[in-house]
C-alpha cells in the first residue's frame, strides 16, 4: 500500500509540474525526492569493488539491462525477505538504484525501516550511469547498449545508449 500511494504522489507530481516537466536528473530529483537516503555518485559507485547493488526498477526493466552484479528486488512487488535472505549483514553498505533515483528512495527508506543502516541511493540511476557512459550488462552478464527507458516522458534523461520501451 505505501508503494502504491509513493506511486499515486509521483504521479501526480509529473501531472502537476506538466508535460514538458523537469528536462534534467537533478531538477527530476530535486522535484520528487526528499533526500531521506544519501546519494552517491555514478563516480563513486564506479570505485568501489564488488558493491551490493539492490535494483528496484520492474523485472521487465531489469531483464533489459542491469548493473554488474545488481540483485532485483523491484518496486511496487518489493517483498522484505527478497532481500533479508540475501543480505543478512544490516551494516552492510546497500546500494539501491532504479531509472534516476525516485523508485529508490522509496525502496531504501523501506530498508532502513527495516533495520538496514547503512543504505545509499545511486544518484541519477542507471540512466546517469549510462550517461556517464559506463557499462551495463544484459540479463547473460553480457555488454549492452539497450537500457529500459520506462517511458517517452522519462526516457528524455536518457541521452546514451539504446532506449528500449515497453510494448
Amino acid at each position: 500500500m505505501y508503494f502504491r500511494l509513493r506511486l499515486i504522489v509521483l504521479l501526480l507530481g509529473i501531472f502537476i509540474t506538466g508535460v514538458s516537466g523537469q528536462e534534467t536528473i537533478k531538477e527530476t530529483l530535486e522535484t520528487l525526492n526528499k533526500n531521506s537516503i544519501p546519494y552517491i555518485s555514478v563516480e563513486e559507485l564506479a570505485k568501489i569493488d564488488e558493491p551490493v547493488l539492490l535494483d528496484t526498477r520492474s523485472k521487465e526493466e531489469f531483464r533489459v539491462s542491469r548493473l554488474k552484479n545488481a540483485i532485483w528486488v523491484g518496486y511496487e512487488d518489493f517483498k522484505a525477505g527478497r532481500v533479508s535472505r540475501k543480505i543478512k549483514d544490516k551494516k552492510k553498505e546497500l546500494i539501491v538504484y532504479c531509472s534516476v533515483g525516485v523508485r529508490s528512495e522509496v525502496i531504501g527508506d523501506t530498508l532502513k525501516v527495516l533495520g538496514y543502516e547503512n543504505v545509499r541511493n545511486l544518484y541519477g540511476g542507471i540512466f546517469e550511469w549510462k550517461n556517464k557512459e559506463l557499462p551495463v550488462y544484459d540479463r547473460k552478464g553480457m555488454q549492452t547498449e539497450k537500457v529500459h527507458a520506462f517511458d517517452e516522458y522519462w526516457g528524455k534523461l536518457l541521452k546514451k545508449g539504446e532506449k528500449v520501451y515497453p510494448d
